[in-house]
């Protein structure tokens, strides 16, 4: 009799043990973030501002010609070029850079790199993807993006760089992981935050965006914890620069 009421009185402690534990289990919330550098959702040009930046060049050995870009609009159909290799294109169209057209440079020298420090020979520089100077993408400068500049996508330097040719990812040192909001734990609500961050020089994050929204606090959860993250900043050519990259946080109740 002592036996069976000792099992009875084990078989009572785990299934109310059960009970107690089944909604604790089923709430318990599990917060993983992912830092994503290829980005799949990226910054606009900066077409109202003065950040942003950009570059270009064909593949010359020379370096390209110091002078200006040509006017500044808010689209792009042809890359501006000091050596021009199609004299009768298809389809003419004037040379610009992505950018406010309220900015403009001096149009009495030639078209060329306005950060170069050579005066010739004429030479579109060692970049790639059209454009002129030491960057790549259509622009002027040592930047990627149709802008101007030592940055990214459009405008006139100082904005941030991407990942890739030869420009590091960022590496995390520090990532406290978001809690869940009371709101969303309530409602059984998950998904996925995605943010896009700006890692500066000093490897602080900065300028951080929601690109895909979550609601029920969730975002306001992720932009917290996200602005207590710390970097090792991105570099190119050893120099520390500001990169842009996504953070996806994965919000789920198990």
């Amino acid at each position: 009799m002592a036996s069976l009421g000792a099992h009875a009185l084990m078989v009572a402690l785990l299934v109310t043990s059960g009970i107690w534990a089944a909604p604790s289990f089923h709430e318990n919330p599990r917060v993983h973030s992912v830092l994503v550098t290829d980005l799949t959702f990226v910054l606009p040009p900066a077409p109202d501002s003065l950040r942003g930046g950009g570059g270009g060049g064909d593949s010359d050995a020379l370096q390209a010609a110091n002078g200006n870009p040509p006017r500044f609009a808010r689209e792009q159909i042809a890359p501006p070029a000091i050596v021009v290799r199609s004299e009768q294109p298809k389809l003419p169209a004037e040379p610009t850079v992505v950018g406010p057209p309220a900015l403009s440079f001096p149009q009495t020298k030639q078209i060329g790199d306005p950060l170069s420090h050579t005066s010739g020979p004429p030479s579109n520089g060692p970049g790639t993807d059209g454009g002129v100077g030491t960057g790549n993408r259509g622009g002027v400068g040592p930047g990627t993006g149709p802008g101007v500049g030592d940055g990214w996508g459009g405008g006139i330097g100082g904005g941030p760089y991407v990942v890739g040719r030869g420009v590091t990812a960022p590496q995390l040192i520090y990532d406290p992981e978001p809690e869940y909001s009371e709101e969303a734990r309530k409602e059984k609500y998950q998904g996925v935050v995605l943010l896009q961050v700006i890692v500066g020089e000093d490897g602080r994050p900065r300028d951080i965006r929601i690109a895909r929204s979550l609601g029920l606090g969730l975002d306001e959860k992720a932009l917290e914890a996200v602005r207590r993250w710390r970097f090792e900043p991105g570099r190119l050519q050893g120099r520390a620069v500001a990169v842009v990259v996504n953070v996806q946080v994965n919000f789920r109740l198990y």
